[in-house]
């Protein structure tokens, strides 16, 4: 209840507070939930130069957390010194933009001790190895232990002098697949790094549930090979490399082709500096970079790495340290756009290997019993042989074989092929040298409509529509002065807008193949994108998607039948064509199935 008299009041007393109460303050900054503490110890054992380190836990790490590295080790007198707040080799403090390691507060060992029982074996090369354990914030003495090199740093009981925070952890179930995601994150992160979880809540020496050994090799190679191993041969297959570079900003890695797509942000990972991060203009960027292969309910997957001057990026904006703050955020994002679309671009006609592999799936030969015997291939000529001699019993059905002209060498020896045949007025059967190729002659010819159109566009402007009533939007000040200063921008894609006096904007022109717009609604639309991501996509895209639209009316339509040259013409223009191996939603335009994948299908390997 209130006090009756407001004259009344208790004074405020001023106190400082003791340690322990400050590392539990900052415990719940840094260590959030399990995997929190196993992030912060496998980025110190990255700092300390590990080549091999150990995750082992148990009851989803919250009871066990234990991370063994082969990193430099601590010195016994330095032991109690790592233990308290703001005590750190990773800088001296002098200089707070210049960060070259993953940690650097100082704050992750003392806030672990604060709230658990934590345990740190250690020995450094010339020294002896020693042991000292802090429970609850109360630390022991220093005593003697047996280590070979390295560190080790086992923490039990999380949050057992803060129970209220356990009331909040989720099951081990869950817990554990976090720790699983971050322990993924960090390897990818560090290719030449041994990496190994297990779960030892069983007892002894547990279940081995992630293992990545060192890559070898180009820094290309290795990742390659560690994204096999942590998110799949078929990311990997189907992954397109990325390495371009824009005044003194990096981006390497590899990004899948849009046909190897996700129905969630799932698989997209971004890396600063070598540090793990989720912004919301890195993702943002991304989803731009893709925006004209993807539907909205399908999300890209990417491994990008972004490598700067430590001076250009600032890591000490989140407690976590997974937030970062660019000093020049629009060229980092037209480096993610620019490079993933060149990307694409360079990709050709190329579809994700997932598609044969998804048709392949949904076939199922009928059980044939045990194999008698095994049929060679014949040659061609045996193939001819037998046409000639069993010809007179087709003569009725000669003719609908005989609709196709035999292909051109020239084009069987094609990436498409030659065209053999079309069939329920849609779909294109090619040869290949090594196989067959199946395309959907509507959504291809629809992506190849829609590139023409964008070509035109690019090249000659969008068209203008002046309003006879210019449309007076009222704004406030400020979001006024930011659609204003992108006014160039947006003259470029048929909007004319200029300042009215006050808060208000009047609006000239429109983009004339939007047709009759709602101008306002637009106005609203490209602030909110503003505020979003800091650059306008909403106006670019709404013209986009009409040119899409007009693509698809104007092209090929399902129930029209093809002459072989025309189908022919297709493939040819295909090959031609970036970005043809998906249509303008991001489904195959075609699906290539090899000889051997046929034949294993009717038990002929």
């Amino acid at each position: 209840m209130p006090n009756a008299d407001p004259k009344i009041s208790p004074k405020p007393v001023i106190r400082q507070l003791d340690e322990t109460a400050i590392n539990r303050i900052a415990a719940g900054e840094v260590v959030e939930r399990p995997a929190s503490a196993v992030k912060e110890l496998i980025e110190n054992a990255i700092d300390a130069g590990a080549r091999r380190i150990d995750v082992a836990i148990a009851d989803g790490g919250k009871t066990l957390i234990r991370v063994t590295d082969d990193g430099c080790g601590i010195a016994p007198d330095e032991l109690p010194l790592a233990l308290s707040r703001h005590a750190t080799s990773k800088i001296d403090g002098s200089d707070l933009l210049n960060i070259n390691t993953f940690g650097f507060r100082g704050e992750a060992l003392p806030s672990l001790g604060a709230v658990g029982r934590l345990t740190i074996t250690s020995r450094m090369h010339k020294f002896d190895a020693a042991q000292i354990t802090v429970a609850g914030g109360k630390m022991d003495p220093i005593r003697p232990a047996a280590l070979t090199s390295g560190t080790v740093v086992e923490l039990r009981n999380l949050f057992y002098a803060t129970p209220a925070r356990l009331k909040f952890m989720r099951s081990d179930r869950a817990e554990t697949q976090a720790i699983s995601d971050v322990v993924k994150r960090l390897a990818m992160a560090e290719p030449f790094i041994s990496v190994t979880l297990r779960d030892v809540t069983s007892g002894g020496e547990g279940r081995v549930t992630f293992r990545a050994d060192a890559e070898t090799g180009d820094l290309f190679d290795a990742l390659y090979g560690r994204l096999a191993r942590v998110l799949g041969a078929e990311f990997a297959e189907n992954s397109l490399r990325i390495d371009t570079e824009r005044e003194a900003i990096h981006l390497t890695g590899y990004a899948a082709l849009p046909t190897y797509s996700r129905g969630a942000a799932v698989a997209q990972f971004f890396f600063v500096n070598g540090r793990p991060v989720r912004d919301k203009q890195l993702h943002g960027a991304l989803r731009a970079a893709y925006s004209d292969f993807l539907s909205r309910d399908r999300h890209p997957a990417v491994c990008l790495f972004i490598d700067c001057d430590p001076q250009h990026v600032d890591v000490n904006v989140h407690p976590a340290k997974a937030e970062v703050r660019f000093r020049e955020p629009g060229v980092v994002r037209g480096l993610i756009v620019s490079g993933l679309r060149h990307a694409l671009a360079d990709a050709g006609h190329r579809a994700s290997t997932t598609v044969a592999d998804a048709t392949l799936g949904a076939m199922r030969a009928a059980p044939t019993g045990a194999r008698v015997y095994q049929m060679d291939r014949p040659s061609a000529q045996a193939i001819q042989t037998a046409y000639d001699a069993q010809a007179p019993g087709f003569q009725e059905t000669a003719a609908v074989f005989a609709r196709m002209e035999e292909p051109a060498e020239e084009n069987s020896n094609s990436p498409l092929g030659a065209a053999r045949a079309q069939v329920h007025e849609n779909y294109v059967i090619a040869q290949t040298a090594d196989g067959i190729v199946i395309v959907d002659a509507h959504a291809a010819h629809e992506r190849l409509v829609y590139e023409k159109l964008k070509r035109q566009m690019s090249e000659n402007g969008v068209a203008a529509q002046a309003l006879l009533i210019p449309e007076i939007v009222e704004l406030s000040d400020g979001d006024c002065a930011r659609i204003l200063a992108h006014t160039a921008d947006l003259q470029r894609f048929g909007l004319g807008i200029e300042p009215f006096g006050g808060g208000a904007i009047a609006i000239r022109e429109t983009p004339a193949i939007l047709g009759q717009v709602n101008a306002t609604a637009m106005i609203r639309d490209i602030l909110d994108e503003l505020d979003d991501l800091g650059e306008t996509q909403s106006l670019q895209d709404r013209i986009e998607a009409i040119l899409s639209r007009v693509a698809c009316h104007g092209s090929v339509r399902t129930g029209r039948r093809l002459r072989g040259d025309e189908m022919n013409a297709l493939l040819r223009e295909m090959e031609a064509t970036p970005h043809s191996g998906q249509c303008n939603h991001g489904r195959p335009t075609y699906v290539e199935l090899k000889l051997s994948d046929i034949e294993r299908l009717f038990g002929r390997t």
